[in-house]
């Protein structure tokens, strides 16, 4: 269970650290039941902006075919990187400037070698790994990828979004030194 301060908190922050407002919306191309539709669905009527409703069993070649060809130039497309590896392979170069202001990626690990052509073909589209677990609203920290990062391995997760905390802790719960593996805890708003 989540409360509403919490999804409003996370409704208010992605609104506007995605700058919904000055696209055109965002295409909604997965289950309501789904919490990537969340980013989609209100962030976009928050801002009066369009949507662009597609059929829970239309796959990502759908989503392409209706959506993103023809430079629509949405607020952001929110997609898993499943999604986003069936869209590299489906669009051509010329296909991908203009689809969106903001790709916000998030549902499991992004690798560096999965943006390779969105990072060469739309130089000037934001890039974001969202990282939320399922306890979270949606999202609870994100990183937006910078053209002078690094191009392998994992994309790392990044900093929390408003009114919320993350730590790194170790088996002892005290907080993990700088590059030590321990076990994400969250707190605040979102939780």
């Amino acid at each position: 269970m989540i409360s509403r301060g919490g999804f409003l908190n996370y409704l208010s922050w992605s609104t506007e650290a995605y700058r919904v407002a000055e696209g055109r919306g965002a295409p909604v191309h997965s289950s309501l039941a789904f919490d990537l539709t969340v980013t989609s669905l209100f962030p976009s009527l928050m801002a009066g902006r369009s949507l662009f409703l597609l059929g829970e069993d239309e796959s990502a070649g759908d989503l392409l075919a209706q959506s993103l060809r023809g430079r629509p130039e949405f607020s952001l497309v929110k997609i898993t990187p499943a999604h986003l590896e069936v869209l590299s392979l489906l669009m051509k170069p010329d296909e991908v400037r203009g689809v969106a202001q903001a790709l916000v990626i998030g549902g499991e690990a992004l690798h560096w070698e999965n943006l390779s052509f969105w990072r060469a073909q739309a130089p000037a589209m934001r890039i974001v790994n969202e990282y939320g677990p399922t306890e979270t609203v949606v999202g609870c920290c994100v990183y937006e990828v910078a053209a002078a990062d690094e191009t392998y391995g994992s994309v790392p997760i990044g900093r929390a979004i408003a009114n919320t905390r993350m730590y790194v802790l170790d088996d002892r719960m005290e907080p993990a030194p700088f590059l030590v593996a321990g076990e994400i805890y969250i707190g605040g708003a979102g939780l």
